[in-house]
This record gives C-alpha cells, structure tokens and sequence, in this order.
C-alpha cells in the first residue's frame, strides 16, 4: 500500500494498549479518530485527556496527538498514527459553553449533539418524538462553529440533524453510519439526510460495526463496497470517507456503558436484544486495524480508481478537518 494514501478511520473506541496501536499501523493506518468520552462528566472527561496524554508519552514511537489536519500529515511522515479526539455526546459541557472554547483548546476536535437519547442540545435516534434542535444547541453551534470543533449528528434525529446541518455556517458531519436504504437501522440515515450533508460540504464515514450493516457480522466486502459505490452516486465521492466504529477488546461492561450510562436502572438494549446483548460478532475481513489493506481491494474490485480510493481512505477526512477545525477570528 502506498504510504502517499492517506488512511484515516473517523471512530474506534478500542481498549486502547500497545498492542492495537501496532495494528493499526501494521494496517497502514495514519490518523484515528478516538472516541474519549460517551457520559462522562467535564470532571471525568479531564481526565480520559489525561489518560491519553500518558499513553502520548508511553508508545510516542507509535502514536501522537492530531490538533489539526496538518498533524496528520507530519504522522504519516513520521511514521506514527495520528490521534484525534471526539465525544459521542455532549455532556463533557454540562450546561455550560464556556466549555467548548476549553475542550477545544484541550484538543477536541469533534463532539457530538446527543448520544441517542434527548441531550441538553437535541434529540437523539432512539426518542419516538423528534423534538429538533434546543435553544441551547443553537448556542453551542454557533460556539462550535467559532471555535473550530466539528458538530457530528451520528446518533442523532433526523430533524436534529437537518435543523442542525441549517443553523450550523460550517459543514456537519456524520462521523460513523450508513444509509438507511443498505440497512434500516435506527442509527443509519435516510437519503434526504445524506443528501443535505452532501449540500452542506461535510462528510459521511461509513461505519463497519455489524448492527449497522446488512446481514450483521455476514455482511461481505462486496456487499459493502456496493454501499459505498451508491452513496458515493448519492452524496458525491467528496463526502464520504471510513468511520468503522471499531470496538476492540472491549470488555461487555463498557459496551453497557455506552448503552446505559447513569441514566437508565433497567438495561437499555440498544440495537441488540436480550438474546442478542453482547458485542456482535466481527466482520470476517475487518478483525481490526491489520485489515484495513482488504477495503481498499474491495474497492478497487468495485471499480474506483486510485484517486477516488484515496479520497475515501482518508483524504476526504483531511479535507473536512481543514475546513471545520480552525477558528473564526
């Protein structure tokens, strides 16, 4: 694989040790975006930053922090794996956003508005009644659009979603999901939805973990380079790129976290059942990060050509964070 691709994966929440930054960059693997907190407070979230600040300091001949898009680049030539942080939900700023400039100053680069469930900011996929956007969240995204963080509506609405991708003056991503037409699950997105990301120059990553796939962990690579193939005729090759929701090593309690948190006294099932309540099965040419050289075979069988491969390993990530992430004077 050439080291001129760029190869960036837009979400894993792995139990992160030395052994899976080898992986990745055994994979090729130049940049991640690594999910630092679901639920946590902004107490808590200081100190998941101070946990990846020691392992920064531990494997720092395998790993560095990403700040902005050109890090990833001095990873690539470094030969280190660029890390980048996100929450997937908004309580690291409690109700208060001042918090947004500081988390972003602290190297958030990207946080989503809800995490399922009706947030401070909007209204998550799991509620049966899709409330929008709130007179809070039209504050942070203002405040994020101005300090640079990236507003990403993975596990939210869809009105939350078309309100926000309205009201927000940068581009909106959707950091790990797939179209609703390849599999109908409550987190995957309708076309109207992918089309207004198209419109509004932001980014879909192209999530691999089983629940959200057809067929589950029998999904097949040419079945999901066929996903991308046809979104890629919907959204526009500029707008697409990796975000494989890679969870591994994961012990089955923190997989109950994120379904349940601290607000739920009864399990809360998320996208699997009581029959079905652990980690799904992974897929077969997808193990972790060593795999990533089969999806750019799968696609190159489907027919893309090296640049447009190259845009969906990784360059288009790198042009979304160019720009979103700096700030409005």
């Amino acid at each position: 694989m050439s080291r001129q691709m760029l190869t960036v994966d837009g979400l894993q929440y792995s139990n992160w040790s030395r052994e899976i930054f080898e992986q990745m960059r055994e994979g090729g693997v130049d940049a991640v975006h690594a999910t630092l907190v679901y639920h946590e407070t902004l107490r808590e979230t200081l100190t998941r930053i101070g946990e990846w600040n020691r392992r920064f300091e531990i494997h720092n001949d395998l790993i560095m922090p990403v700040h902005g898009p050109d890090d990833i680049f001095r990873a690539q030539q470094s030969g280190k794996v660029g890390i980048f942080f996100g929450a997937q939900n908004c309580s690291p700023i409690e109700d208060d956003i001042d918090m947004v400039a500081v988390l972003r100053q602290l190297g958030l680069l990207i946080m989503q508005l809800t995490y399922n469930n009706q947030s401070l900011l909007a209204c998550g996929c799991y509620e049966s009644e899709d409330s929008g956007i709130t007179r809070f969240g039209r504050q942070v995204i203002r405040e994020m659009n101005r300090v640079g963080m990236v507003i990403d509506m993975s596990h939210s609405s869809e009105r939350s979603t078309l309100d926000a991708i309205e009201l927000s003056e940068r581009p909106v991503i959707i950091s790990h999901a797939n179209p609703s037409f390849f599999h109908d699950a409550k987190r995957n997105k309708s076309d109207k939805v992918l089309k207004a990301i198209a419109d509004n120059d932001g980014l879909l990553g192209f999530s691999a973990y089983p629940f959200h796939l057809k067929n589950g962990p029998d999904c097949t690579l040419q079945d999901y380079c066929d996903m991308i193939a046809r979104t890629v005729d919907l959204m526009g090759i500029e707008h697409v790129g990796l975000g494989t929701d890679l969870c591994q090593n994961q012990p089955t309690s923190v997989l109950e976290w994120m379904r349940n948190g601290r607000w739920s006294k009864e399990m809360d099932y998320g996208e699997g059942s009581a029959n079905n309540a652990g980690w799904p099965s992974p897929l077969a040419w997808l193990r972790d990060s060593r795999d990533f050289p089969n999806l750019i075979e799968g696609l190159r069988a489907k027919g893309f050509g090296e640049q447009e491969i190259a845009r969906i390993m990784g360059g288009n990530w790198v042009s979304l964070l160019e720009r979103t992430t700096k700030p409005i004077a």
